[in-house]
C-alpha cells in the first residue's frame, strides 16, 4: 500500500501544468479523469479501502495545492477543509463511488 501511495504522489507531482489545467478546468473532465484512475486501480486489484486512501491523497493534494476552477471543485475543497480525518476519509469513499463506471 505504501508503494501505491508513493506512486500516486509521484504522478501528482509529474502532471504538467497544461494537463492539470485541462483536468481541473471542467468538473465533468475531472470526474472522468478520476473515474479512469479508479477503474485502473480496480484492474490492478485495489480494494475499496485502498481506492479511498488513494482518493484521500489526491483530494488532500488538490485542497492544499490547487485553486478550485469551478463551483463544484470549490464545494469539494470547502467540504474537505472543514472535515476532520474521518470525515475526509468518508468523503474520499463518496468520491470513489461517484466516479465509478
Amino acid at each position: 500500500m505504501e508503494n501505491i501511495q508513493g506512486k500516486v504522489q509521484e504522478e501528482l507531482n509529474n502532471v504538467s501544468p497544461e494537463k492539470k489545467e485541462e483536468i481541473l478546468a471542467n468538473f465533468s473532465t475531472f470526474k472522468s479523469y478520476l473515474g479512469d484512475k479508479v477503474a485502473l486501480g480496480e484492474k490492478l486489484g485495489l480494494g475499496e479501502e485502498q481506492l479511498a486512501k488513494t482518493a484521500e491523497k489526491v483530494a488532500g493534494y488538490l485542497a492544499n495545492n490547487e485553486e478550485p476552477r469551478n463551483s463544484e471543485e470549490n464545494l469539494l475543497q470547502e467540504l474537505w477543509k472543514s472535515g476532520d480525518k474521518d470525515q475526509q476519509h468518508a468523503l474520499a469513499h463518496m468520491l470513489v463511488n461517484m466516479v465509478r463506471k
